[in-house]
Order: structure tokens, then C-alpha cells, then sequence
């Protein structure tokens, strides 16, 4: 007799009564809204021989008494709830065992030596767990075994490198289909011997692991393989020739290893590929041409690697492709007019390369475009009139090229366009006041010197209309004696401010309460970040500050490269800087602020409290790191140039004057120092770390409501950078909405440095005025 009610959506518990149908053979349950444990009574079924329960919100301990049911043939428990071990004698108690699928729970302990004792196996799914330890190395007894899915848990970690012995012992499953060892702690060099395993082979993942040595020359004697994956590991070598041989591959991923030399052209010949991701590794020579020939290719990652040459045409003539990143390689050339032919392309990432000449019209058939970004490069010439075809555009960088001409006015119309950087350019005329360009802190044109216009935030000079240079002259002399005017102006009211400033020291102090990040962001767990930064590794450790640490990290989801700071609870005021942290970044966004992913509070393996943050990962570290590199820093044979300080101070003022004046209530953030500036692959700054951050009222009368303490001096303890708060107080100063805005960013410094402060600030505005008014002439 059978019971089957599977997906009909059932809530609450399982009726013990079941356990009274002493005739069933088959109870399918899976796909429904149960919850609760499993009933001890399922254990007097004791003609049952399968048992579906998969997909639910079971929860507790699987009854002993169900492993004394013999006759089981199918057993399934998977993406509920449940925990716990299981008995070591499993293999023993249930004989005709076929089918075992225990994964997505939250069991425990290691893999049943006993296992092989059921030899009649054919699927075995232990992954999405925290189940851990060595798997058995007899599992090879099971000869009719045809999937192994143990991805995303904790197996492995022993002593030695001996944790893909297992792989050996498997060359005598004839049958295997399905191998996923995935995302676990697997440790050892990759054994010559999975080329022996069964030609039946479809899927073979041992990515997530550190696993070394090199990719078998032989690996093409798995024919059948559809998807390949030994990612984020330590594989180093070449990418064998006999990849090619595998037609029937659709996917491929080798990416995040230590790879090296050239891509053989011989991935070519697998005309099915779908996937091809090979980024994050130490290739170099050109992109193969014959790489077109895979006309079915939807994703191509070459970038971060060393690819150099032109980018070849019969790449760009793939019709299916939707995602192509080849950013951060030394690629040549001009971007070829047939990127026009992939109509179905969605990203393109090309930033950080050498291409050069006119950014192509075509690109405007790209109509499903969303992601466009052409940064760092030598692109020249205006900005293509095509591009106003891009409707589905979110997101544009031009950023750091020499394009000219004026900024085209169809950019106004884009109805979903969420970021356009244009900075760092030789863009000229008038800034659009319309579409995005109506939020400053969605768009950027900093460092074109010739723009004009734009909404007032930019703090741009007016368009001036032609006229007589007799007329010219008269305007030049009168903003000179403006601005002198103006100076004396400034130089008497700052004893006002200072009265100012000593009255908002008197405030009463009303923190506002801390709150977690909204549901909007990412959920993480601790095992998340556990294995995305190699188990806290300090390979992957980029910093370390009062309140904890920050580790590089690889989110398994979508391979988001971010950065993760663990507060150490145990240092006295940790947990208070998370709370800081998180309600200052919650309602806050600017292209110059660090952007944060998601936090996580939760409990770690041992029981503990864990707290952490995540930003995206800034690949140029901080500006401490630039401005004093260590002897031995990946730092030490580049320097920043006179441009390049400008840009950051201009970008770390930009962050400021939004924090300030654009962001509901005022932020102060007190810890600004060079650790704290984060530098992207554009060398753009943005500010981090607002764990001493503080609130102000928008009230500016109502100084007992001041959110804030300005009683001396915050931020880190006896370390005042030397010019460097000048050089921001002087960025501030020109691109605040008003002198005292300006002045209200240094509340936090010694009384006695105010005047100074202000006395260079406006000697120096008086000199940028000047500079100016001549320029013009």
C-alpha cells in the first residue's frame, strides 16, 4: 500500500496515527509545508521501503527507530530542518539501502564508515550540511553507485594531505554519473587517477577546496563530462591541450586558481560550451580566436589575468553571448565594430586594459545591455550618439579615458540608468539637469575641467554666453574684487563660528539607538562567510583595526568578491561600533562612501556571539598603504601623482559634503585618517569604517537636541595625520553649500587649529579664483 501526498502544500505536523498503517510500503510526503519532528511511530512501519520527507520544515532528531527498518530501499530527508548524527552502523541496519538523500539540514559528525555495507547504493547526497571529518576510502564497494553529492559541507581538514584519497577508490564505481565534492575542506594534491573515474562521468566538482598540483594531462578520458569545476583552489600549470576533447562539456570553471600560460585554442572545438569562466588566474598571450566557434556560449570570464593583444572579432560575433568580462588584463586595439552583433548581451566589463580609439556607435544594438563599463582605458573622441538606444542600461562607466565633446543629452532619458561615471575625462559644455543628473550622488563628471552648468551640487561655473573680451575683462575684475570682498568677509565672521563651535561643545549628548541592516540586504550566515574567506585564513587577511579584522572573500552564490570585517566581541566597545556602523550605512549611499553588501549577526561553530560586515572589496587597498608603503607591500614601486591626490581629496570631500548636508541627518564620521580610504580598481576613494560615527540635528537651533558629542578630539587615539586635514578642510571649504557647512566638518579638531584652518582655506580659495579668472582669458 502507498501514501502519497506530496505537493499539495499540507501544514503542521505529521499524524503519528500513520504509524498504525502497518501494510504501508511507500509514505511520500515531500513538497509540503510540514513542520515539527518526525514521529517515533514511522519506526513500526516495518514493511515500509520508502520513505519521502523532503522539502519541508521538519525539525529535530531523526527517530532511532527508524533506522531499524530493514526493508527501507529509499530513504529521503533532504532541505528540511533536522540535525544531528548519523549512527555509525547505517550501512549495517539498512542493507537494501538505494537511495540515501540526506542533504540541506543540519546534521552533523562524519560520513557512516559502514556505509559500503549497503552495496546496492545509488545516489548518496550528503551535501548542504555541516557534516565533516574524512570520508571512507572503501566507498569504491559501491559498484552501482551513480551520484555522490557532498558539496557545500565540512568534509575533510584532517591531518596530512591525504583528503582526496577518496577520489582514488571511486575509479571503481563504473557507474558514477554525479560526483559534487564542492565548497568543502578537502585538502591534497589533485590525484592523477580522476581521469580513471567512469566514463559515465557528467558532472565532476572539486572547486571550494585547497587542493593542489595541476590538471591531468588525460583529462579528455572523461569524454562525457558536461560540467567541469575545480575553482578557488590552488591548481597551478597550464590548462591541458586535451580540454578540447571534451564535446560534450557545457560548462567549464577553472577560475581563482594559479594557472598559468596560454588558452588553448583548442577550447575551440567544444562548439556545445555554454560556460567558460577562467578569470582570476596568471594566463597569459592572446584571446583565441577560435573561441567564436563556440556559438552557444552565454558567459565568458577572462579577467584578471594577463591576457594582452587585440580582442578578437569572432568573439564578438558570438550571437548568444550574455555576459562578457575581459577587465584587468593588458588587451590592445580598439573595441571591433562587431560588438554590435551580440544582441543578446547584457554585461559587458572591459575596464582596466589598453584599448584605445572610438568607443563604437554599434554598441547601440546591444539593446539588452545593463552593464557597460569601458573605464580605464585610452577611448577617445566623443561619446557615441548610438548609446541612446541602451534603454535597458543600470549601469555606465567611461570613467579615466580622454573622451571629448559634450556630454549627449539623450543620457537624460535612460528610465532605469542607476550609476554613470564620466569622471576623469576631457568632456566640455553643459551638464544635463535632468534624468540622473538630477542626484549628484548617482552620476560623476569630476575631473573634466572644461564642463559647466549642472544642477548646483556640482558647484560647476555658470555657461558663460559669448561676448566682447572688453566685457570679459570687466566680469574678470569684478569677481577678483568679489572674492576679496568676500575674504574679509569670511575672516570676521570666523569669530562667530568660534562662538558657534564652543556652544555646540555645551550640548547634551542624545545618541540615537542602533539598528540592524533592513531585510532589503543579502543574508549571510556565519558558514557563508566561513568558507568564502577560507575559513578566516590569513592568506585572505587585507587589514586589521581596533574593533577586529577585514578578510578578502568569495561569496558562493554569485562570486561577489567582498570584503569581510569581523569584529573581535572581545575588545571592549566592538559590539557598539557594529551597531554604529550598521545604522550609519543603512539609509546612506554615495559613489564615495564604501558600499556595504549585508551584516551578520549570528553564532559561530564553538557557540560564540559573531558579528561582521560586508563591503565590496576595494582591490587598491587603502591610501595609508600608498602613502607609506611597507618595504615589502605590493605598493612599494608605485606612487600616487599630483592628479591622483587631487582626485582623492576631491572624492573623500565629496563623501564628506554628502554625509553632511544630502543624507536626511547630518553624519560626522570622527575617524578620518588615510586607513580609512579605500582606493577601487579606478583609484576612486571612498570613505569607510563609521563605527565612531555620530548623528546631528537637523536643527541647527536646537543645540540641547544635538545628536552628538564634539567634546574633544575623536577617532584614533593620539594620531592626527600631519596636512592631512588641511588638505580636506580646503575640499570641504569649495565644495560645501555654504562657509560654516564647511567649517561645521572640523568640529571634532583642537579650538585653537579652527582659525588656521580657515585662514588657509580662504587664501586658497582666493588663489583657485584667480587661477581661474586668468585661465579664461
Amino acid at each position: 500500500m502507498s501514501l502519497n501526498l506530496g505537493r499539495n502544500n499540507l501544514i503542521n505536523n505529521i499524524p503519528p496515527p500513520i504509524g498504525n498503517l502497518s501494510s504501508l510500503v511507500s509514505l511520500s510526503l515531500h513538497f509540503n509545508i510540514l513542520e515539527g519532528s518526525i514521529p517515533n511511530e514511522l519506526g513500526h512501519l516495518m514493511k515500509l521501503q520508502y520513505l519521502q520527507l523532503s522539502s519541508n520544515k521538519l525539525s529535530g532528531l531523526i527517530p532511532p527507530s527508524i533506522y531499524n527498518l530493514s526493508s527501507i530501499v529509499g530513504f529521503s530527508v533532504g532541505a528540511n530542518q533536522l540535525y544531528g548524527n548519523i549512527p555509525a552502523s547505517l550501512g549495517l541496519t539498512l542493507p537494501n539501502l538505494k537511495y540515501l538523500l540526506l542533504g540541506g539540514n543540519a546534521f552533523t559528525g562524519s560520513m557512516p564508515v559502514s556505509l559500503p555495507n549497503a552495496s546496492g547504493l545509488v545516489a548518496v547526497d550528503f551535501g548542504s550540511s555541516y557534516f565533516s571529518g574524512p570520508l571512507p576510502e572503501n566507498l569504491g564497494r559501491l559498484h552501482d553507485l551513480r551520484q555522490l553529492n557532498i558539496g557545500n559541507s565540512t568534509f575533510g581538514g584532517g591531518e596530512g594531505d591525504n583528503d582526496l584519497s577518496f577520489l582514488t577508490s571511486l575509479t571503481n564505481c563504473s557507474r558514477l554519473e554525479y560526483l559534487d565534492a564542492t565548497a568543502n575542506q578537502l585538502r591534497g594534491t589533485l590525484p592523477d587517477t580522476i581521469v580513471n573515474l567512469s566514463t559515465h562521468l557528467t558532472l565532476l566538482g572539486l572547486g571550494g577546496n585547497p587542493i593542489y598540483g595541476s590538471i591531468p594531462t588525460d583529462i579528455s578520458n572523461l569524454f562525457n563530462l558536461n560540467s567541469l569545476g575545480i575553482f578557488r583552489s590552488f591548481v597551478m600549470g597550464t590548462i591541458p591541450i586535451g580540454v578540447g576533447k571534451l564535446q560534450n562539456l557545457q560548462g567549464l570553471y577553472l577560475y581563482s586558481n594559479r594557472l598559468s600560460g596560454r588558452i588553448p585554442s583548442s577550447i575551440g572545438n567544444i562548439t556545445g560550451l555554454v560556460k567558460l569562466s577562467l578569470f582570476g588566474n596568471r594566463l597569459h598571450g592572446r584571446i583565441p580566436s577560435s573561441l567564436g566557434n563556440c556559438r552557444h556560449l552565454e558567459g565568458l570570464s577572462l579577467s584578471a589575468n594577463e591576457l594582452n593583444g587585440t580582442i578578437p572579432k569572432e568573439v564578438l560575433s558570438i550571437p548568444s553571448l550574455i555576459g562578457l568580462r575581459i577587465e584587468d588584463n593588458f588587451l590592445v586595439g580598439s573595441l571591433p565594430l562587431e560588438v554590435g552583433n551580440m544582441e543578446q548581451l547584457q554585461e559587458l566589463h572591459a575596464a582596466n586594459n589598453k584599448l584605445m580609439g572610438e568607443i563604437p556607435s554599434e554598441l547601440g544594438n546591444c539593446l539588452k545591455l545593463e552593464l557597460l563599463n569601458l573605464s580605464n582605458n585610452f577611448f577617445q573622441g566623443a561619446i557615441p550618439l548610438g548609446l541612446k538606444n541602451l534603454k535597458s542600461i543600470k549601469l555606465l562607466e567611461l570613467s579615466h579615458n580622454n573622451l571629448s565633446g559634450h556630454i549627449p543629452v539623450a543620457l537624460e532619458k535612460f528610465p532605469i540608468l542607476e550609476y554613470l561615471d564620466l569622471s576623469s575625462n576631457d568632456l566640455d559644455g553643459e551638464v544635463p539637469q535632468q534624468g540622473i543628473f538630477k542626484n549628484s550622488s548617482a552620476f560623476s563628471v569630476l575631473g573634466n575641467k572644461r564642463l559647466c552648468g549642472g544642477i548646483p551640487q556640482l558647484q560647476l561655473p555658470a555657461c558663460l554666453k559669448k561676448d566682447s573680451k572688453k566685457h570679459g575683462r570687466s566680469i574678470s575684475l569684478t569677481v577678483i574684487f568679489s572674492v576679496i570682498g568676500a575674504v574679509l568677509g569670511l575672516i570676521l565672521l570666523s569669530s562667530i563660528f568660534v562662538t558657534l563651535y564652543r556652544a555646540r561643545r555645551k550640548a547634551s549628548k542624545n545618541p540615537l539607538p542602533a539598528s540592524f541592516l533592513e531585510s532589503k540586504y543579502l543574508n549571510v550566515s556565519y558558514k557563508d562567510l566561513f568558507k568564502a574567506t577560507g575559513e578566516f585564513s590569513s592568506d585572505n587577511l587585507i587589514g586589521e583595526g581596533s574593533y577586529g579584522s577585514v578578510y578578502k572573500g568569495i561569496l558562493d552564490r554569485d562570486e561577489t568578491l567582498v570584503a569581510v570585517k569581523v569584529l573581535n566581541l572581545h575588545q571592549r566597545g566592538a559590539s557598539r561600533s557594529f551597531l554604529a556602523e550598521c545604522e550609519a550605512l543603512r539609509n546612506i549611499r554615495h559613489r564615495n562612501l564604501v558600499k556595504i553588501i549585508t551584516a551578520c549577526s549570528s553564532i559561530d561553530f564553538k557557540g560564540d556571539d559573531f558579528k561582521a560586515l560586508l563591503f565590496e572589496y576595494m582591490p587598491n587597498g587603502s591610501l595609508e598603504k600608498w602613502l607609506h608603503p611597507n618595504v615589502h607591500g605590493q605598493y612599494e614601486m608605485r606612487s600616487l601623482n599630483v592628479i591622483q591626490r587631487l582626485d582623492i581629496a576631491i572624492d573623500v570631500a565629496s563623501a564628506l559634503e554628502y554625509l553632511h548636508h544630502h543624507c536626511g541627518t547630518p553624519v560626522v564620521h570622527r575617524d578620518l585618517k588615510p586607513s580609512n580610504v579605500l582606493l577601487d580598481n579606478d583609484m576612486c576613494a571612498h570613505v569607510g569604517d563609521f563605527g565612531l560615527a555620530r548623528f546631528l540635528s537637523n536643527a541647527a537651533s536646537n543645540t540641547s537636541q544635538d545628536q552628538t558629542s564634539t567634546t574633544g578630539i575623536r577617532g584614533s587615539v593620539g594620531y592626527i595625520p600631519p596636512g592631512n586635514n588641511f588638505m580636506l578642510f580646503l575640499c570641504s571649504l569649495i565644495f560645501s553649500s555654504s562657509f560654516f557647512n564647511a567649517f561645521q566638518i572640523f568640529l571634532n579638531m583642537k579650538l585653537e587649529l579652527s582659525l588656521l584652518f580657515i585662514a588657509c582655506g580662504v587664501a586658497n580659495v582666493v588663489i583657485v579664483a584667480i587661477v581661474r579668472i586668468h585661465s579664461k582669458k
